[in-house]
C-alpha cells in the first residue's frame, strides 16, 4: 500500500511539473523571443547606412565636379532629367569609397532609357566617366532601348557587357524595381538581385574576373576592374531615370 501511495505521490507531482513546464514554455520563451527578434531586427537596421533619405544629396556629388545640376529630389526619389543642349554627362557619385558591402536601391527608368549603378569606380580628371573603371549593373528599358537587343549582357540586371542576367526579371519601363548588389573580396563573390530573383553572380577578382573582361568591351581598357575600393555611381546616360531608397551594408 505504501509502494501504491508512493507512486500515485510521483505520478501526481510529474504530471504537475509537466503542466508548469508547459505553462512556461507557452509564456515566457515567446516573450523573450519577441524580445530578441525585436533585438536583432534593431541590429539589422544598425548595421545599413542611409545613403539617401528622399531629403538631401549629402554624402553624393557630381564626378569630377561639386554640387549636381541635373538630379533633383522629386516625390523623395534622386531624378535625373537632363537638360536639353548640354555638354557631357553629370554622373552621381558617393562622397565615400566603398571595399565589401551589399548595396540596396531601388530604380525607376524612363521610356527607352537607359541608366547604370557602378561600384569600385576610381575619380580622377583623367577619367571623363566612371565607366572607365567601375563595373556597371545595367539598369534599362529592356522593351524600348536598342542596347537591349545587343545581347543579354546589355539588360537590366547584367553586369554589363560581361554576365547577363539569368532570367529577366526587369519590371517595365515607368515602374520601380528593386536591386541589391553584393561585392564580398572576402569570398571573391559578387552577386546582383533583382526584384527578389538572384540574377547574376561572378568573381570580383582574380583570373576568372581578368578572363571575362578581356572578353569584353573593356578588354583593352588599362584601368578598368582593378581598383578593390572605389566609389559607387549612379550614371547618367542621357535618359530620365529615378533612384530611392539607397541604402548600404559594409561586409
Amino acid at each position: 500500500m505504501k509502494y501504491t501511495l508512493t507512486a500515485c505521490a510521483l505520478a501526481a507531482i510529474t504530471l504537475l511539473s509537466c503542466k508548469e513546464n508547459k505553462t512556461n514554455e507557452e509564456n515566457t520563451p515567446m516573450e523573450e523571443t519577441t524580445a530578441m527578434d525585436q533585438d536583432v531586427n534593431a541590429n539589422e537596421q544598425e548595421e545599413w547606412t542611409v545613403l539617401f533619405d528622399g531629403k538631401n544629396m549629402d554624402g553624393w556629388h557630381a564626378y569630377n565636379g561639386d554640387k549636381p545640376t541635373q538630379w533633383a529630389i522629386v516625390d523623395d526619389a534622386l531624378v535625373l532629367t537632363p537638360a536639353e543642349n548640354r555638354s557631357g554627362s553629370e554622373n552621381l557619385i558617393t562622397d565615400k569609397e566603398y571595399t565589401d558591402f551589399e548595396l540596396s536601391l531601388d530604380w525607376k527608368i524612363s521610356e527607352g532609357g537607359n541608366s547604370g549603378v557602378l561600384y569600385a569606380v576610381e575619380e580622377d580628371k583623367k577619367y571623363n566617366e566612371p565607366y572607365a573603371t567601375g563595373p556597371e549593373i545595367q539598369v534599362l528599358d529592356n522593351e524600348r532601348h536598342p542596347d537591349a537587343k545587343a545581347g543579354t549582357t546589355h539588360q537590366a540586371g547584367a553586369l554589363y557587357d560581361m554576365i547577363p542576367p539569368s532570367e529577366n526579371v526587369a519590371k517595365p519601363a515607368g515602374e520601380w524595381n528593386t536591386m541589391t548588389i553584393m561585392i564580398n573580396h572576402k569570398e571573391n563573390m559578387g552577386k546582383v538581385t533583382l526584384n527578389g530573383t538572384e540574377v547574376v553572380d561572378f568573381p570580383v577578382e582574380g583570373d576568372q574576373w581578368k578572363e571575362m573582361i578581356s572578353k569584353s568591351k573593356f578588354a583593352d581598357w588599362e584601368n578598368f576592374g582593378q581598383a578593390k575600393t572605389g566609389k559607387i555611381a549612379l550614371q547618367d546616360h542621357g535618359n530620365s531615370v529615378s533612384y530611392r531608397n539607397i541604402k548600404i551594408k559594409e561586409l
